[in-house]
């Protein structure tokens, strides 16, 4: 109690919010959640201070900082509608090949930023959609949810296919986390629809069938036609095709494209009429080509009104004219859909193009790119891992190849990250996975890595001119590393002129974070979580570096003890840390209305050895392979692999001035000075 006053008093004069982020670090040093119960009370009101009890208040009661997270699709569409709120969603179909694959998933993270409520996924019959291949149905919506974050729909037809081969490919999706399914029949192969022995023909089958197996595990979307199904004998007999879908366990529809406002509106009361609740979304398709657009109209079987086509033919040829039509044409239709006051939401058919369908967001004030996440990491959207919620630091700028080397756990972080009991990491063998793949082709990583390398300076260069998106000696920028696929994020060019000053000196920064005290949670560049809270940061640095400088750094770092916390460690495993007792180390946290504190990021010194394995094998897998063998170019990233140390170094202080940069100077005025020390206290 003495300890509290007195660390309450020395920090009186701070604001509140940095008093709290203080108490909690101070009282707890390692502890990831902080509780301000330190015993827990039992049904009959007594205080239970058993050891499971300690361990229980410790842990996050409200775990999910975004309760969508935890709700089923259908159940966020009800919030929605009652709070008057628009939304979005899209549909995208997959690619044909493996680069496409790659290019597919950035645009994912790229369109996901607006904010959709849910993307879905088509399933074509003649690509497999099923299987394992990177470019199946069935793997793209996985990817979309375990590794972009996104709520996904996955389209599942009737066509040429067996009720047992349907239940097998479901059971497939709720492994993989897919929560969704939108029942449809499927176009035939042929001319005509043909039955499949042993299968279903009419969407509703399907429906059936998903409820009977699955009882109520999927939210359940079906099709709906403005004009009527091209095959139905009238567009009453459609309706009421509608409504047995609906009523067979559908929980909502999104139809088919339209070209008039007046249609779907029309389409929707008629529904409402014969007794359609569920939500209805009209189906949007921004006009982006003259062939794409008769290819859609023909497997559609849909007229285009003729005050349209007055319009294109004249312009057939000139794309850009055809696309700004197109933006124009669907912005409008959207606004009287919108001011209808019937309509919640929008469902965009993107032909997996994201210009014009993010146009049309934006002029209808849909597109929201917030800034805030819910966390510093991107959320997976696998139901399995919805309690997570503190992960090591380290693939910070990795966030996919850390969900798929967790992807086999049984139970993930909540609350705290533990050290010993950390469940084992995957391996990580194959890193050409799709969706960790560079977004670059070889001859783009050549340009900004290097045609030729001369020297290990010549690596120095690459990171120097990444930090300072300056152009190389060829004129082309480095976009990206092999542990970064992505530019500098707006928090890292916070510290850029001292991470450009390092590098150019061979300390190869590929993770750093600036401290932060008490900034508002909806700071555009450092806040997470929700509105009306703090965030708060140690300063991180995490890089690679010669055998040469660690040896000095080791002398350095003996006067920064036990403000700095090191972990230095080399591929061949020499491990130096001063790490206690190998306990993770809090470097993020947030304090937030009616919350426990929320401790998303550690240094783990557990973890880090297994993300050493992989940071030392990008040198090899993403850079070196780039090369000849033997090449002397192949020659200098084999000798950095093998020789340099990668280092982690946090500041505990994280009211007071980032230290690091003085301790990597310290380091140099070291190494400068005439009586520098000799290198082999640090070689393998």
């Amino acid at each position: 109690i003495l300890r509290v006053f007195f660390i309450l008093k020395s920090v009186a004069h701070l604001a509140p919010s940095n008093v709290l982020g203080l108490f909690a670090f101070e009282m707890f040093p390692h502890r990831v959640k902080i509780s301000w119960q330190s015993s827990k009370a039992d049904s009959s009101g007594a205080s239970n201070s058993s050891g499971e009890s300690s361990k229980e208040s410790s842990r996050c009661s409200t775990p999910v900082l975004d309760a969508d997270r935890s709700d089923r699709l259908r159940d966020k569409m009800r919030r929605r509608i009652e709070s008057g709120d628009h939304w979005f969603s899209l549909e995208f179909f997959p690619p044909r090949t493996a680069s496409g694959a790659v290019n597919l998933i950035s645009r994912f993270d790229r369109m996901g930023s607006g904010g959709p409520l849910f993307i879905d996924i088509t399933w074509h019959p003649a690509g497999d959609p099923g299987s394992d291949k990177e470019t199946s149905s069935m793997m793209i919506a996985s990817t979309a949810v375990n590794y972009c974050g996104l709520e996904s729909i996955l389209h599942l037809t009737c066509c040429n296919q067996t009720k047992d081969k349907i239940t097998g490919y479901l059971g497939k999706a709720k492994h993989l986390g897919l929560k969704n399914i939108m029942a449809l029949r499927g176009d035939p192969v042929g001319a005509d629809w043909e039955e499949e022995e042993g299968g279903f023909n009419y969407a509703v089958d399907l429906v059936k069938h998903i409820r009977s197996e699955f009882d109520d595990y999927f939210d359940i979307c079906v099709a709906g036609y403005p004009t009527g199904h091209p095959e139905a004998e009238s567009y009453q007999q459609d309706l009421r095709h509608l409504k047995e879908k609906v009523d067979a366990g559908a929980d909502f529809v999104i139809t088919q494209l339209f070209f008039r406002a007046e249609t779907f509106l029309k389409f929707l009361d008629d529904c409402r009429t014969i007794g359609i609740t569920c939500p209805i979304l009209p189906g949007i398709f921004p006009i982006q080509g003259y062939q794409s657009l008769r290819q859609l109209v023909k497997l559609s079987k849909l007229e285009v009104p003729e005050e349209i086509t007055s319009i294109l033919e004249p312009i057939k040829d000139n794309d850009a004219a055809i696309r700004n039509y197109g933006i124009q044409l669907a912005v409008e239709m959207c606004r009287v859909l919108l001011d209808s006051g019937k309509v919640p939401g929008l469902h965009f058919y993107t032909l997996n193009r994201e210009v014009a369908t993010m146009e049309v967001l934006r002029q209808l004030g849909l597109w929201t790119e917030d800034p805030r996440r819910p966390l510093p990491w991107a959320v997976s959207a696998h139901p399995k891992r919805k309690v997570e919620d503190v992960r090591p630091i380290f693939w910070a700028s990795r966030p996919k190849s850390y969900i798929y080397r967790t992807q086999d756990w049984d139970d993930f972080p909540n609350g705290r990250w533990g050290n010993s009991s950390s469940p084992a990491f995957g391996e990580l063998n194959d890193y050409y996975l799709f969706y960790l793949k560079s977004k670059s082709s070889k001859e783009a990583l050549l340009q900004m890595w290097g045609e030729e390398l001369l020297s290990e300076e010549s690596v120095f260069e690459v990171f120097t001119f990444y930090i300072t998106a300056q152009s190389n000696r060829c004129g082309q920028k480095v976009l990206c590393l092999p542990w970064n696929d992505e530019p500098l994020a707006q928090e890292t060019n916070l510290l850029k002129d001292e991470l450009e000053k390092v590098n150019r000196r061979g300390v190869l920064t590929i993770n750093s974070q600036p401290n932060i005290n008490g900034k508002p949670s909806t700071d555009p560049i450092v806040g997470w979580g929700p509105a009306g809270g703090y965030v708060y940061q140690k300063a991180y640095l995490e890089f690679f570096t010669s055998s040469e400088n660690v040896t000095a750094l080791l002398k350095v770092l003996k006067k920064y003890e036990p403000r700095v916390n090191y972990h230095i460690v080399n591929v061949h495993g020499r491990n130096l840390t001063n790490a206690p007792d190998m306990q993770p180390n809090a470097v993020t946290w947030g304090i937030f209305a009616g919350r426990e504190i929320v401790q998303p990021t550690v240094v783990d010194p557990v973890s880090f050895m297994s993300w050493k394995d992989e940071a030392f094998a990008l040198w090899i897998e993403q850079w070196a392979k780039l090369y000849e063998d033997e090449s002397p170019s192949r020659m200098i990233i084999q000798y950095i692999h093998d020789n340099y140390f990668l280092v982690n170094l946090v500041d505990n202080d994280f009211p007071l001035d980032n230290c690091l940069w003085q301790v990597i100077d310290d380091m140099f005025e070291l190494l400068d000075s005439p009586a520098a020390p000799p290198c082999e206290d640090a070689t393998p």
